[in-house]
């Protein structure tokens, strides 16, 4: 089977598990103070603004953690962020995406390619594997929200374009300029989702055995470790087999 969905999943429920809250939180933070600095700080009004307040509630970010950012944006004190992508490939040539907010460009820069070195891999130039990839909106849900057809018909009616869905829960997938209205209609017809956010979506995956799995998942592991990045995402399938074992 195509692993990343799958990966998703396991990544999400390990990272609730293992990851440290504290830094989870403060990504998430970071991202709802960076929306609401460039728009409105009212969510109803600022779209992404409202998406990152959505995903950071759908990770338990307390109430008062989300108020906090979106007041720390109106401060004269707010730390102004840059939004930068980082393109390379990790081991066996996985296509990987690293999305980062930061105050210093040359710190992260620097970081980046040093994890990259280190953990078998190279930073490329902008647009050396985004090719790879479409930008779309993504919408899940726990296998309780509906069987797979009740998901599909609401993702449907939603204006969604495709819909997977297996006995870990269902993944929607939309353009990434629908993302706001198709979770918004998803939400009226299938309650609450677990996530809803952007994301790289791969078109051409490499096949990876459970070494290449251990190997990528170093890597990931070392670039989500530092506090300027946001995201990582990778272009890799796996089997059933391999993502059991991991």
């Amino acid at each position: 089977m195509a692993g990343h969905s799958k990966w998703a999943n396991i990544q999400h429920r390990k990272g609730r598990q293992d990851k440290l809250r504290s830094k989870l939180f403060s990504k998430l933070a970071k991202e709802i103070t960076v929306a609401a600095k460039m728009g409105d700080p009212d969510p109803d009004n600022n779209p992404r603004l409202r998406l990152a307040v959505k995903e950071a509630k759908s990770q338990s970010v307390p109430k008062d953690v989300i108020d906090r950012a979106i007041k720390k944006s109106q401060g004269g004190d707010a730390e102004n962020y840059d939004e930068i992508r980082y393109e390379g490939y990790g081991p066996n040539g996985v296509a990987v995406i690293v999305e980062a907010m930061t105050d210093n460009k040359n710190r992260t820069a620097s970081t980046v390619r040093s994890t990259f070195t280190k953990n078998g891999g190279n930073l490329g130039e902008t647009g050396s594997v985004s090719f790879m990839f479409e930008r779309k909106g993504e919408v899940t849900y726990t296998a309780e929200a509906g069987d797979a057809d009740t998901v599909m018909m609401a993702a449907i009616e939603a204006g969604a374009e495709d819909v997977e869905s297996s006995d870990e829960g269902h993944t929607i997938y939309c353009a990434d300029t629908d993302l706001g209205a198709v979770s918004s209609a998803l939400e009226a017809e299938l309650g609450e989702s677990e996530s809803t956010k952007l994301i790289w979506k791969p078109t051409t995956t490499t096949e990876l055995d459970l070494d290449g799995m251990q190997k990528l998942m170093k890597l990931i592991d070392a670039l989500e470790d530092d506090d300027d990045i946001q995201r990582v995402t990778a272009n890799f399938e796996a089997s059933d087999e391999v993502l059991e074992q991991l």
